[in-house]
């Protein structure tokens, strides 16, 4: 059976990789879908899809992870036919896999197996939190792989995010 992880990975964080160790371990292999892969440059998608591909590449290959395969995905806005989108774009799955409960609710009606993943330390391995700290100033790097860290770094994203939380409005 091939499992088939969907989500933005904005960024990919520890809880991610501790998953996807998880459900390579028990199938053999993952595809990780990349949702979202249009969007970038914005408080709650500030990576590209390309750098998020490369986040999550440097992040497996760091911990000698191989069976895996990177789809990015960008949103349809038809919810009917997403999903027939998502299996004309990756190779083919038995299990699709998420905690979005649109996500899970289409493939089911498509006659999917859904699972939803077991969440680790979910109040600190969220990519709004790991967000919010970096644009905040605050410890953030602890809670992505070491790969992932240098990743942002070598493409300014904390400065970039920082920059997307300013306003150009003046204060009334």
């Amino acid at each position: 059976m091939r499992p088939l992880l969907i989500g933005r990975f904005q960024p990919f964080h520890n809880g991610h990789m501790w998953l996807a160790r998880k459900i390579i371990n028990e199938y053999g292999s993952l595809i990780i879908g990349i949702g979202s892969a249009q969007e970038s440059h914005t408080l709650a998608n500030p990576f590209t899809a390309g750098e998020r591909q490369y986040m999550i590449q440097r992040a497996m290959e760091s911990n000698s992870i191989h069976d895996y395969y990177l789809v990015p995905i960008e949103d349809l806005y038809r919810n009917s036919l997403w999903v027939s989108h998502i299996l004309s774009l990756t190779p083919p799955f038995d299990i699709a896999i998420s905690a979005n409960p649109l996500v899970k609710r289409l493939f089911m009606e498509a006659g999917k197996n859904v699972l939803e993943p077991e969440m680790k330390s979910r109040e600190s391995y969220s990519g709004r939190e790991i967000r919010r700290k970096i644009m905040a100033g605050e410890k953030w790097d602890d809670l992505v792989p070491d790969a992932v860290y240098k990743v942002i770094m070598e493409i300014d994203g904390v400065k970039r995010l920082q920059d997307l939380s300013k306003t150009d409005e003046v204060n009334r």
